[in-house]
């Protein structure tokens, strides 16, 4: 008897990394890549159409974070798993995806072979976390004054937008474009765990990040 294969979605806002992840994960006879997708857009837009198992997620896509993805996800299609691949090794991060739906959660370090492991527990109902993943996790539960880690560029980008500067005044004085100012602005709303501007400035203020 022929077994069924998992179907899996990819998505993420970098077409090398979808290359490769189609590439690696093709190789395997029991996963059938049917679909990539750089912006949550064209996920949606092909779940209302399509029999999907598991998603592979990214934290940053350019119309929406992936916090904000998994938690549609789950209210939308919950027969869908999700699970985290990414760059974000930042545990407020990770722990908001898992709220919101993720069944699992890996780095993009990780190899082909345990992607796929992952992909078989999560759609068998498990959970699934890399184990530097689960190293991260563990840390922050003793930590108890943990405060989301950032950058050098996102502190500057939140810094000048405490002083209500607007985007394109911001992509002017850092020298960068505005789409990159709104990626930073994105990055830090997840990374604090809020919704907006306002509440990401009462955030920082409280963790005394500015």
């Amino acid at each position: 008897m022929k077994l069924e294969k998992i179907k899996v979605i990819v998505v993420d806002d970098h077409p090398l990394v979808i290359e490769g992840l189609r590439s690696s994960l093709g190789a395997d006879s029991t996963i059938d890549v049917m679909n990539c997708f750089e912006n949550a857009s064209d996920l949606f837009a092909f779940l209302k159409r399509s029999t999907v198992n598991v998603v592979i997620l990214d934290v940053n896509l350019p119309d929406m974070n992936g916090v904000e993805i998994c938690e549609r996800i789950t209210k939308k299609y919950p027969h869908v798993k999700i699970v985290g691949l990414s760059t974000y090794n930042d545990p407020s991060i990770i722990k908001q995806m898992v709220k919101n739906g993720a069944k699992g959660y890996l780095l993009k370090n990780v190899t082909s072979k345990e992607l796929a492991t992952a992909i078989h527990q999560i759609h068998r109902g498990q959970s699934y976390f890399s184990g530097e993943i689960q190293k991260i996790l563990a840390d922050s539960i003793f930590d108890n004054n943990e405060i989301p880690k950032l950058t050098r560029r996102e502190k500057e980008v939140l810094s000048l937008v405490a002083e209500g500067i607007t985007t394109p005044k911001i992509a002017e004085k850092l020298i960068i474009s505005p789409l990159t100012v709104e990626t930073h602005r994105r990055n830090l709303i997840q990374k604090m765990g809020v919704s907006n501007a306002a509440q990401l400035v009462k955030m920082a203020i409280e963790q005394r990040l500015i």
